[in-house]
């Protein structure tokens, strides 16, 4: 803090301190102007904001499409592939597609919908509720807040596991070679 100064010699004080006079509030009466290396300080902005940029993860949106005669299996399958997708952070729009006279029945697309929303409950957060665009019926769901997906368990490795014999199979394995053969 300087104070206030006519503006050449604040030019003068940055020659002789080999730096830059930078305005940092023109609107303000006087103006505000910092003595700083310009070069370094958008040196030092351009590394904040390439770090910022790596930490940041881009959500995209997936889509799983089902039919209203979907079975049940495979609305399980498609359940637990929604629930990976939201481990990984992404958004998912789940639709349920509609062919000829399937058209006639939208409830029984909706009624898939809301029974995943169901199963899904506590893990996602519905951004969007069941519409229908066309021949396509769609809701859009995302990880709920506080969410964790499950942990995966890996399976104990088969090499440290020990192997015992039966007792038929430890018969015929030969315990020690005390007794030797006799030959003439």
């Amino acid at each position: 803090m300087v104070g206030v100064m006519s503006p050449i010699r604040a030019l003068e004080m940055a020659r002789e301190r080999d730096l830059d006079l930078v305005e940092v509030s023109p609107n303000v009466v006087p103006p505000v102007c910092k003595l700083l290396d310009y070069g370094r300080y958008k040196y030092e902005q351009a590394k904040k904001e390439n770090e910022a940029r790596k930490n940041q993860k881009t959500v995209t949106l997936k889509e799983i499409r089902m039919r209203p005669r979907t079975d049940e299996h495979d609305i399980e399958v498609k359940t637990r592939k929604i629930q990976q997708f939201l481990a990984e952070g992404d958004k998912v729009r789940v639709s349920v597609q509609f062919r000829g006279a399937e058209m006639r029945h939208p409830d029984i697309g909706r009624k898939l919908l809301e029974d995943i929303a169901e199963v899904l409950k506590g893990s996602v957060t519905i951004e969007r509720s069941p519409s229908m665009e066309g021949r396509m019926m769609s809701m859009i769901v995302s990880r709920a807040p506080g969410w964790e997906p499950p942990k995966k368990q890996t399976p104990p490795s088969a090499g440290k596991s020990k192997v015992k014999a039966t007792p038929a199979e430890a018969e015929e394995i030969p315990q020690s070679s005390d007794t030797k053969d006799a030959t003439p």
